[in-house]
Order: structure tokens, then sequence, then C-alpha cells
């Protein structure tokens, strides 16, 4: 009975783990204007300009967040010992999220639509929507290891 009582609590704590608004959606909702914008490409594709640009900007937000919310309640690492624990804490998680949101964009990208629709266009945040679930989905597991190994609080 206490084994699934504990089960139960960390299946709650890492759905909440896993979807408290994370640096994933704020590096996309400011990188996807900025390579519309620039009209910027990378080996002749804007979609690999938008997998760096956002990745990159999720990246630093996601540390950027973790060492607010590691170093205040932890000084004593120090800021170093806290922007590595915040780099320890979001990496794999946000990694994780990354690889369901770029795979669904890319199957969006390439074979559901002829012509691939613009960031201008409501079929395409329709689209990061589902990316965005699917990013939840794979970042899930990375995030239940990260718990169980003490690497990322409870909530």
């Amino acid at each position: 009975m206490i084994k699934k009582i504990i089960a139960a609590d960390l299946r709650k704590c890492l759905f909440l783990r896993a979807t408290v608004p994370q640096a994933a959606p704020l590096g996309d909702a400011v990188g996807v204007p900025i390579v519309a914008l620039t009209g910027m490409m990378i080996a002749g594709s804007t979609l690999f300009a938008h997998y760096t640009v956002e990745f990159i900007l999720a990246y630093l937000f996601g540390i950027l967040f973790q060492f607010y919310a590691i170093y205040p309640m932890n000084k004593d690492l120090g800021k170093k010992g806290a922007v590595w624990a915040a780099i320890k804490a979001d990496s794999l998680s946000l990694i994780a999220f990354e690889v369901g949101m770029f795979g669904w964009m890319a199957i969006v990208h390439f074979v559901l639509f002829k012509e691939p629709p613009k960031p201008n266009e409501a079929t395409y945040w329709f689209m990061m929507q589902i990316a965005m679930i699917l990013g939840f989905l794979t970042s899930y597991p990375a995030n239940w290891v990260l718990v169980r190994k003490g690497i990322k609080e409870e909530m």
C-alpha cells in the first residue's frame, strides 16, 4: 500500500515537473520571429535555422531559470556550483523535450505538407502546440531519471 502511494506521488511530481512552464516554449517564442524576420537559413533550410536558434535560446533560458531557482536556496554552492547544478538539472530534460518537438516539426516540414506552414500562419502555431505536447511526452522519462537520481527536486 505504501509503495503504491509513493509511486502515485512520484507520478504527480513528475507530471508537475514536466508541465511547469519551462524554457523551451520561451526559446521558441523568441527564436521563431528571429529566424522568420531575418530569413536565416542553415544548410539551405529554415527548419535547421529554427532548430539551432530555438535550442540555443531555450538552453540559455533554461540554465538561467534553473540558476535563479537553485542559487537563492543553496548559496553554499557558490555561483559556479549553482550554474553547474542548473546545467545538470536542465540539460537532459531540455534535450529530451526538443527531441519530441523537433521530431514532430520535421514531420510537419518534410512529410505532412507540400509547402511547410510559415510562422505567420495559424497552422504553424497549431503544429507547434502538438510539438510541445510531444516534447512533454519525451521529456517525462528524462525528468523521471533526474528526480530519481536527486538531480532535480520533487515538486
